[in-house]
């Protein structure tokens, strides 16, 4: 026969309350402090702690109470403004570098999404001519105007690919959209016009979790939220810095993958967004990208040239060293990375083969730097991201070698511009 004793009524009665919590909307602060305390415990073991609850227990305003929350690093979460209503237009740049000398089919597609905004065009110093339509809040810029800003030694460093970073250089708004000129809007499943603006703001505007990993996708997107054993005291997150958007059809591989699966085409348009872990390293492609540019403009950096770069992407490799140092930057400066919609549809351009008979460089590049990265640790005294531009710049040299020393120099380089630009 068991000797143990029968539960209180008092645990009974707190057992009946974890049962119904989710019908109790009232205040709790009558409750004796020793059973609220006990209440709260209990609730915590049972996994039942959800925000609305959290809500009850700081209402009560009970000293014991509010100690053990703090101790235990409980934050709540609060529900993120729409980007619709906290960012105005005029915060907003959209960058596309051009390569074609005619955008009118182009920018008349994205007529319905860009009309509103501020649009930065810089023109690649093969092109002789660029026609653009009317109706757009434009500003064009051409070699000699890149010229003017960094002088005729530097400018080389705005060509091909590279040039969308000049629009990064001379944006005074806080944020920055940049896409190709070979990308048109993508459709939903449902058939509705994917705006890579709004989609790309809410991304940056909803806090990034790179910590722990969220199953369940962004947790601040419409219609998700943190799963099952998600710490309380992570889920407030950190900024969102970058926003890295995807591709239908022309999807992003490289040039032997591409070679190899001439007709494989990315047709999946899947409606979700994560951030990329901490530590985790990224091939960012600028095709269809935003970030704040206060937060990490300086880090968005055109530094790594290879020795027979081309016109297509296949022969590019600047915008994954960027997405490299962006993201070490990130990590370091406890900022968040994310990946997913939107959406925009790549259209064909350049041959793969083509690309690889030129003794592509870019496969091997990626099996020498990747380690480098994944190692690099900054110094606490880097606290900015010009600073850790030039920790990074530094350990380039001392770490890769000779190979890299004008990749080293390039970034150097890069953030005495940024800082000129804005004196």
């Amino acid at each position: 026969m068991s000797n143990r004793c029968p539960p209180s009524l008092l645990s009974l009665a707190i057992d009946a309350t974890l049962y119904n919590f989710h019908n109790i909307s009232s205040d709790l602060s009558f409750l004796p402090e020793h059973i609220l305390i006990d209440l709260f415990l209990r609730t915590l073991k049972a996994g039942k702690l959800t925000p609305r609850i959290l809500k009850l227990f700081l209402a009560t305003g009970k000293e014991e109470i509010l100690s053990m929350i703090q101790a235990l690093n409980i934050q709540l979460v609060l529900t993120p403004v729409l980007p619709t209503t906290s960012v105005k237009d005029n915060e907003v740049d959209i960058v596309i570098g051009a390569f074609r000398s005619d955008l009118t089919s182009f920018m008349e597609e994205w007529r319905p999404i860009f009309s509103r905004f501020h649009i930065i065009v810089v023109k690649d110093p093969d092109l002789k001519e660029l026609k653009i339509p009317e109706g757009f809040d434009v500003r064009v810029y051409t070699e000699s105007d890149i010229v003017k800003v960094v002088g005729s030694s530097k400018a080389s460093l705005f060509s091909g690919y590279s040039s969308r970073y000049f629009g990064y250089l001379v944006s005074n708004r806080k944020y920055i959209i940049s896409i190709d000129d070979d990308c048109s809007p993508a459709k939903t499943q449902n058939g509705e016009l994917v705006d890579i603006v709004a989609q790309h703001l809410n991304n940056l505007k909803t806090p990034a979790t790179p910590f722990f990993f969220n199953t369940l996708y962004d947790p601040y997107q419409k219609g998700s939220d943190f799963v099952r054993g998600y710490p309380f005291s992570l889920r407030s997150g950190v900024p969102c810095a970058l926003s890295c958007g995807l591709w239908l059809n022309l999807a992003d591989y490289d040039a032997p993958t591409q070679a190899l699966k001439p007709d494989m085409r990315n047709t999946r348009y899947i409606d979700a967004v994560m951030t990329v872990p901490l530590k985790s390293m990224m091939p960012m492609s600028g095709v269809n990208i935003a970030f704040d540019r206060e937060l990490v403009g300086p880090a968005m950096i055109p530094a790594l040239k290879l020795a027979k770069e081309g016109k297509v992407r296949w022969e590019t490799m600047e915008d994954v060293w960027c997405g490299l140092v962006v993201k070490t930057v990130c990590d370091h400066l406890k900022l968040g990375v994310k990946s997913g919609t939107p959406y925009v549809w790549r259209n064909e351009k350049g041959s793969a083969i083509d690309s690889l008979k030129k003794e592509w460089e870019g496969v091997k590049l990626m099996e020498d730097v990747l380690p480098f990265f994944e190692t690099l640790r900054l110094s606490p005294l880097a606290v900015t991201a010009e600073e850790c531009v030039v920790e990074i710049a530094a350990a380039v040299k001392e770490r890769l070698g000779s190979a890299h020393t004008s990749t080293a120099e390039t970034m150097v380089e890069w953030v005495k511009l940024w800082k000129a630009v804005r004196s």
